[in-house]
């Protein structure tokens, strides 16, 4: 039977014992692939492709994610994270890892303004661009947008059903295990963090007692279904988290054994506490990575597995061994985070205008709580419920309307990569920031440095960040010309 192996640094509170574990059978293979049908799809498999260019040559060599989490002991090596380095493809050996010690924010969220990013440059387009080990401190970075992205994201998840529904949960199925055990660990790990780093925004309540295996069988151990040692520090599970400004608390499921749905209400729990989007990857026995659950704002278009063998951008054959090998290859330790950007069509709706197709009495519609179309570009794309049928909307505007640069949105997005200890699932976060063309322009020296990248872009990037659609792109870059030279 496989052991468990704990703490490689950090925290000294952090505990030794060691417990076994029945790991799940592999499950049978899945045929089907995803197609990838958002922007957060798009985000995911840039966000491994530049990992690959980026970093691949310095796996080994990176430097420690932040001053917290010190280097391994020889003896922590041979006998903790490294017992993964030679495991067979789908196996994964789980590893307790004791997440360094997170400073409180200094501010409360409502105070907290949304960070600036602005990951454009002058000059020729580089593919391998902005990879960076992540700090503990800052894997979750939320601010005063919060609660409305709580609501929309609320929003969805109750109205938005079948294909569109945010949250998935994939059965394993022969080649790839199933996404369940992952998203308990991953609501688990977000109550942990977000309690310590926002302690004025995320209160949490904990189980009297630690308890490794609640309910469950298959096994001396109870079940890989009925682990529920979650707790960090040597602390019980936290049972329940309150989020302070909108008043709002949740249950966490304790193991997957724990009441109908576990996975699916700790998915949708984890995508409720946060305003990013969550895809959790799977390794199977073929050595490919598959979306085996998530929690995303915009609609995927498929239920099954997404392999990144199902990527279609340039240097895919190329790309497509080296990158199932970082991915591989990336351990608990070494977190990684990138910023990226596109750019979307917000046509305003006049009063009384078109919505979203949905009336819910009192209720707020998605248009209305979601103006400036976070969770879906109904400018450019048309109603969610017509996608794929007949045009689209920006092919249904009215005969001369044409763009106007106020009505451009610079969607920046801060993409974040870990993986999980127990599950052993790459877990990536993407965070969606929406900002007025006109607004950016104000800023010192953006101007000429966002038309001088725009204009770098060769033409497949250009496909691939919205350039054809909505109308946009000349119009902007006369805009951004003209404030350059004011």
């Amino acid at each position: 039977m496989l052991q468990e192996t704990f703490c490689r640094h950090s925290s000294p509170t952090c505990p030794e014992p060691r417990f076994p574990l029945a790991m799940s059978s592999i499950l049978a293979s899945i045929d089907r692939y995803s197609s990838i049908a958002s922007p957060t799809w798009l985000a995911l498999v840039v966000l491994g492709i530049t990992i690959l260019l980026g970093a691949l040559r310095n796996v080994g060599k990176t430097a420690p994610a932040s001053k917290s989490a010190a280097s391994p002991s020889k003896e922590d090596e041979s006998e903790g994270f490294d017992i993964n380095k030679d495991r067979e493809d789908g196996e994964w050996r789980p590893v307790k890892f004791c997440y360094p010690d997170v400073p409180p924010a200094a501010k409360r969220l409502s105070d907290i303004r949304p960070i600036p990013y602005r990951p454009f440059r002058w000059g020729a387009y580089h593919v391998n661009i902005g990879i960076k080990n992540m700090p503990w401190d800052d894997w979750i970075e939320l601010d005063q947008d919060h609660v409305q992205y709580h609501k929309i994201k609320a929003h969805r998840l109750k109205h938005r059903l079948g294909e569109g529904r945010p949250v998935r949960i994939v059965d394993g199925g022969g080649v790839v295990r199933g996404g369940g055990l992952a998203a308990v660990e991953l609501v688990h790990e977000l109550a942990e963090y977000l309690s310590r780093r926002y302690p004025g925004d995320f209160a949490v309540t904990r189980h009297a007692k630690r308890v490794f295996f609640a309910g469950g069988g298959g096994g001396d151990d109870g079940g890989v279904d009925a682990f529920s040692d979650w707790g960090w520090n040597d602390l019980p599970a936290v049972k329940t988290i309150t989020m302070t400004s909108p008043g709002v608390s949740y249950d966490l499921p304790l193991s997957l054994a724990d009441g109908d749905r576990a996975a699916e209400r700790a998915m949708e729990i984890a995508g409720l506490l946060i305003q990013d989007d969550l895809a959790l990857m799977l390794e199977g026995t073929d050595g490919k990575y598959y979306f085996q659950a998530g929690s995303i704002t915009l609609p995927v278009s498929s239920a099954q597995s997404l392999s990144i063998h199902s990527i279609n951008l340039r240097d895919k054959e190329k790309l497509q061994t080296s990158l199932e090998r970082f991915f591989r290859r990336l351990p608990v330790e070494k977190p990684v985070v990138r910023n990226n950007y596109f750019f979307q069509v917000t046509v305003p709706k006049e009063e009384g205008g078109e919505g979203d197709g949905e009336g819910h009495g009192e209720e707020e519609t998605e248009a209305e709580l979601d103006k400036e179309e976070l969770a879906w570009a109904r400018s450019v794309l048309g109603a969610e419920e017509e996608y794929g049928v007949g045009g689209h909307g920006w092919d249904k505007m009215k005969d001369g309307e044409r763009t106007v640069v106020e009505w451009v949105r610079m969607r920046s997005e801060r993409q974040t990569l870990r993986r999980l200890g127990r599950s052993g699932a790459v877990v990536f976060t993407i965070r969606t920031y929406l900002t007025p063309v006109v607004a950016l322009a104000k800023e010192e020296g953006v101007a000429g440095r966002l038309a001088s990248a725009l204009r770098s872009w060769p033409e497949d990037v250009g496909r691939y960040k919205g350039q054809g659609k909505g109308g946009w792109y000349d119009v902007m870059l006369d805009y951004l010309d003209e404030i350059g030279q004011a």
